[in-house]
């Protein structure tokens, strides 16, 4: 019984990493992703919203879970919308250097830029980086405070 443990356990972990798909694309061309996210905010008259993280962080994970719940309305009608991985903090860093560096104190960041790139707003002092305890009815609030009339 002992030998099988060790292997149900890695099987359990390896069902639930198929089962809950991660929110951040690891292989994703982040910056062509702006560049699409911008040309579709050209014709359809809206903002885009990049929002930095990894699938690491469990802040960013709650903030998905929250934008997939009760602020997808308010998200999705509004904004062209780009997740950005960052990795360790090392990965696509040059593109939050070019938008002020919103992840210098922590993630989940998110950035607010109008279709002809200009930042309209950014989580530049760590405003999410504890997104994970907040409720989702608080994540809704910021981000209807914030970041809704930006568009």
């Amino acid at each position: 019984m002992n030998k099988f443990l060790p292997l149900l356990v890695a099987m359990s972990i390896a069902t639930l990493a198929v089962a809950a798909p991660w929110p951040y694309d690891e292989k994703a061309d982040a910056g062509g992703d702006i560049q699409h996210a911008l040309a579709a905010a050209q014709s359809d008259h809206r903002n885009v919203l990049l929002i930095f993280g990894a699938n690491w962080c469990s802040d960013c994970r709650a903030l998905d879970k929250a934008m997939d719940g009760s602020s997808q309305h308010l998200i999705q009608d509004r904004f062209d919308v780009v997740k950005i991985d960052v990795g360790n903090f090392d990965k696509n860093l040059y593109l939050a250097k070019r938008y002020g560096n919103p992840i210098a104190k922590g993630i989940p960041a998110l950035v607010v830029v109008d279709a002809a790139n200009h930042v309209l707003y950014a989580t530049v002092n760590g405003e999410l980086a504890n997104a994970g305890q907040m409720s989702e009815q608080g994540i809704y609030d910021f981000l209807k405070q914030k970041i809704a009339n930006r568009s």
